[in-house]
């Protein structure tokens, strides 16, 4: 190996540093701008309104601006990089960010003229109360363009990362929560209606994050003059590649809404244990496996423009290893202490010592799954950086199936743990069969020394798991303790699980030079 070939791996690995700790920022303050909001507005009608009119370009950014396009965009900008000349890379540029600004502003015009149509298919409980109804209408005409100012965002974010700038994109939902909290704290007493400031906030939040990234895309200069070009070649594949990838991303949405629905017909509390362990199992999931699938999407489509099958197979590699060494220990400190995570974290005012126990036992579920989320997400990049989305596409559907009726099988004995389960088992399917797909495909062979490596793994984090076991008091005294002495004793465990696993690891001989190559 060159090095030249050795030096974007540990690169990769800086990258995905500096990805995870901006997700863990964003996240840490995302719960504190849910506790802020809760503070201010509680579960009022008002709350209500504005959630739902939050929800909707939230749910319509997931399904088109951080998936589909990302998704089909990426690659296709990578290649014009390789095996293009730069004047030609800024028409693409150009080309995209007009023909996207176009369709997005038709979008969105349309989207505020029907905002209470959009309210009531998003909320149908509205109907019989006017006033809820009226007041979410009005505060999705404000927030509604969140979804074009977002999705500009995510175009550039895009370019950023394909140039291997991955701390700005990644920074930028900070800003989202900052301007959430602020809106909140100064600026309620400023409007008849206080909550009408959060969705002021949504739409200022949008201007930010994307006057944010301007300059940093200036310095490439690779600043959009946006061009109405949709019949522009690199355009058109774009779209091509983004059908597939729609409708991929949608099978997820899908899945969750059937969560819902099953979830409301069971034991009220249901719906909200399943938040409050997916917020837990998210955690890890956003600040290491996103963000080493972000970090090595632009990385395996530069080596597939490249043509480079072995350095294409080594980063899929890598990034599998290292998923390994987060995931195994994150989802093991999850199932070990969830009633303690859950009553650190949530046991206050209206929540009940029940509910503790019942959201621990969702998240035990999900911590099942843990692992094969993580590996998801860095094994569907090696589809996405050959231009091939239909497969993934495809075994997602299988996966869903396979949810669905996982669900119908195990929420009656389990009830809600048992949908949580079943999204776990279904995952394990989906990473499974992502797997084969690309070793089949001859793209991704594992590289010399798993079996050591599994054999140190697996040990390290028995022992981990062990002084865990030990160290965590009885449910009761962490129901019992108040918040202090509960942060407290969270502390001193996370300390001895991450002293007692580094000090397993190397041990054992695994070094953290081994995951810069």
């Amino acid at each position: 190996m060159t090095q030249s070939e050795t030096k974007p791996e540990s690169g990769l690995l800086r990258s995905s540093a500096v990805v995870g700790v901006m997700t863990m920022l964003s996240r840490v303050l995302g719960l504190v701008r849910d506790v802020v909001i809760a503070s201010y507005f509680g579960s009022k009608a008002e709350a209500d309104a504005f959630f739902v009119a939050f929800k909707i370009p939230n749910f319509l950014r997931r399904l088109f601006a951080e998936g589909a396009f990302s998704q089909a965009f990426v690659p296709v900008l990578s290649e014009y990089k390789s095996q293009r000349g730069r004047d030609q890379v800024k028409e693409l540029v150009d080309s995209v960010a007009g023909s996207l600004a176009g369709v997005l502003v038709t979008v969105t015009a349309l989207g505020v003229l029907a905002a209470p149509v959009l309210v009531m298919v998003f909320a149908p409980g509205f109907h019989d109360l006017p006033e809820k109804l009226g007041l979410a209408g009005e505060m999705l005409r404000i927030t509604f363009p969140y979804l074009l100012l977002i999705s500009l965002t995510a175009f550039c974010g895009a370019i950023l990362n394909s140039y291997g700038r991955f701390a700005v994109p990644a920074f930028t939902p900070v800003l989202l929560n900052l301007s959430l909290i602020g809106a909140t704290l100064l600026f309620t007493s400023m409007f008849e209606r206080p909550v009408m400031a959060l969705a002021w906030g949504v739409f200022v939040a949008g201007v930010i994050q994307l006057l944010f990234q301007l300059p940093f895309l200036w310095r490439l200069g690779l600043l959009p003059r946006p061009r109405w070009q949709p019949r522009h070649e690199g355009v058109k594949r774009i779209m091509t590649l983004m059908l597939p990838a729609l409708f991929g991303v949608s099978v997820s949405q899908i899945n969750l809404l059937l969560d819902t629905v099953l979830a409301s017909f069971l034991q009220t509390g249901s719906i909200s244990w399943l938040y409050y362990s997916d917020r837990l199992s998210e955690l890890p999931l956003g600040i290491f496996g996103i963000a080493i699938g972000t970090v090595i999407l632009p990385s395996l489509s530069r080596r597939q423009a490249e043509n480079r099958p072995e350095a294409f197979s080594r980063t899929l590699d890598w990034a599998v290893r290292l998923v390994l060494l987060i995931g195994l220990p994150s989802a093991l400190a999850l199932f070990v202490l969830a009633e303690p995570l859950i009553a650190t974290i949530f046991h206050y005012g209206a929540m009940q010592d029940r509910d503790v126990v019942m959201a621990a036992m969702s998240l035990r579920a999900y911590a099942s799954g843990l692992l094969a989320f993580m590996v998801i997400k860095v094994l569907a990049p090696g589809y996405f950086a050959r231009q091939d989305i239909k497969t993934p596409v495809k075994i997602a559907i299988k996966a869903m199936v396979a949810n669905m009726v996982l669900n119908l099988i195990l929420v009656w004995p389990l009830q809600h743990a048992g949908l949580a389960l079943a999204t776990s088992l279904s995952a394990f399917l989906n990473a499974g069969l992502l797997f084969w797909g690309l070793k089949r495909a001859g793209v991704f062979e594992l590289q010399p020394g798993w079996r050591g490596y599994g054999l140190r793994l697996g040990l390290s984090n028995l022992v981990m798991a062990a002084v865990l076991v030990v160290m965590v008091a009885d449910v009761d005294a962490w129901l019992a303790w108040d918040w202090w002495r509960r942060c407290y004793e969270m502390a001193l465990l996370v300390g001895a699980g991450l002293a007692t696993y580094a000090g397993a690891l190397l041990l054992s001989g695994i070094r953290p030079r081994q995951f810069r190559h």
